[in-house]
């Protein structure tokens, strides 16, 4: 293995293209190991330490141009060395369209030129090339591939939704391939995460995605990618898991500084919580005297179907419910309870998901309510009158350097099951949250 600064061009009693080869391993092997041998402190000087090592690796392949027979293996390896960059490259692209030209049968130049197609923003030639490999051999780069693929297609809901299953399952089959390859964990992950937001948020799938994302953390090449710190912190800050999300992005902007997103999730959850925290602490910056005005006016007749101790559920199931005081709940789920307040403000923020607003009940105790898969444009309003049944409760505590932040929560994931001024909410009040993947990798 090279250190920092060495050349990564092999020397030895080697043919032209063996050493062709094993510098282009080399070179892949600098790129994927590059935090085991570099502190985080160097994580900015990746790219351009990889750019001087491709450099090198060019003037090799240039030397031996002419001393090659298998002209397919050769751009092969030309467009492989290129591919190594984050960023497209035409040349690379172009090399590898000659090797597959020269040999359809090079199953690893349909993929270095699937990921090319790729980074071009070319999603029909790139899934074209990896069902190209997949045609001459199954293999796990191609599956892993064209799972991240399928994910961008699809010209309707319902087409999406099976293109998202049958990425889970082609990123399951490269799994399958081999188990310990951390970087096929993570396109599962990202893979179940999709199919989590694209067929009605089921517990069990976000669970499959976090197990992935811990099976990828064990692959040392896996754990040094940023994309997979990004995602499991979307994931987590989904969760409300906002300690976790807030070292996520830390985590992922160590590894790539110049990548601006997971600064910016970062920043942005702060901010979040920074208004949340100061919105519950002043009761919605409410006046004394409106704010006992607005507590007044809290009436049990505001419970509407849940008033009267019980009500009946859409499958026709007699719920029985009490109606309580927010004090009066308990951590995480609370069954057979009702809660209700007047909203006293809104978050705004720079991102619509979760839709938070704070109220205080009868008792003029205060507390956040972060409302899912609320329909655009609407939300509740302050003065309103809103009812929670069976309410989830968190009280959240998170540390970010040497501010602290811990206020009570209520989380909702469905706005039809609210009572907004004495009427429950329709089904138009509800529609899916859409959260994505890294921008980098998907």
């Amino acid at each position: 293995m090279a250190a920092a600064g060495e050349s990564l061009t092999p020397a030895g009693d080697m043919s032209p293209l063996q050493q062709a080869e094993e510098a282009v391993a080399a070179l892949y092997d600098f790129r994927d190991h590059y935090f085991e041998r570099h502190s985080l402190e160097e994580a900015a000087l990746k790219v351009e330490e990889l750019k001087k090592q491709l450099d090198n690796v060019m003037q090799l392949l240039d030397s031996i141009n002419d001393q090659v027979d298998n002209k397919s293996v050769y751009l092969m390896l030309r467009g492989k060395a290129l591919n190594v960059m984050p960023q497209f490259d035409q040349a690379s692209l172009d090399a590898l369209s000659k090797a597959v030209k020269l040999d359809p049968k090079l199953v690893e130049a349909w993929n270095h030129l699937g990921e090319e197609y790729w980074k071009n923003k070319d999603v029909e030639a790139a899934k074209n090339c990896f069902l190209g490999a997949l045609n001459h051999s199954k293999n796990k780069v191609s599956l892993r591939n064209l799972s991240m693929v399928l994910r961008q297609l699809g010209k309707d809901p319902a087409e999406r939704i099976k293109l998202v299953e049958e990425s889970v399952e082609k990123a399951k089959e490269a799994v399958q391939l081999d188990i310990k390859d951390g970087t096929s964990w993570f396109i599962l992950g990202n893979a179940y995460l999709s199919m989590f937001f694209a067929e009605n948020q089921n517990p069990k799938v976000l669970k499959q995605c976090m197990s992935a994302y811990a099976q990828a953390e064990k692959d040392s090449v896996a754990n040094c990618n940023s994309d997979l710190h990004y995602n499991r912190a979307i994931a987590y800050k989904y969760q409300e898991e906002y300690q976790l999300a807030l070292v996520g992005f830390a985590r992922a902007a160590a590894l790539d500084p110049l990548w601006p997103d997971p600064q910016e999730k970062e920043q942005q959850l702060v901010s979040y919580l920074t208004k949340v925290q100061d919105m519950v602490d002043t009761k919605g910056k409410t006046k004394g005297k409106k704010l006992q005005t607005m507590i007044s006016e809290i009436s049990e007749n505001h419970l509407g179907v849940y008033k009267g101790g019980s009500y009946t559920s859409q499958s026709g199931k007699t719920i029985d419910l009490a109606y309580v005081m927010l004090q009066d709940l308990s951590q995480e789920i609370n069954p057979g309870k009702v809660v209700l307040g007047k909203v006293v403000c809104t978050v705004t923020t720079e991102e619509p998901v979760p839709f938070t607003f704070c109220m205080v009940d009868s008792a003029d105790t205060c507390c956040a309510v972060t409302l899912y898969n609320v329909a655009p444009g609407y939300g509740v309003k302050i003065g309103d009158s809103v009812a929670i049944p069976e309410p989830y409760v968190q009280s959240l505590d998170v540390q970010y350097g040497d501010m602290t932040f811990h206020y009570l929560s209520i989380r909702v994931d469905s706005p039809v099951v609210l009572v907004v001024n004495g009427r429950k909410l329709g089904l138009d009040k509800q529609a899916p949250s859409v959260l994505g993947v890294s921008a980098k990798s998907e």
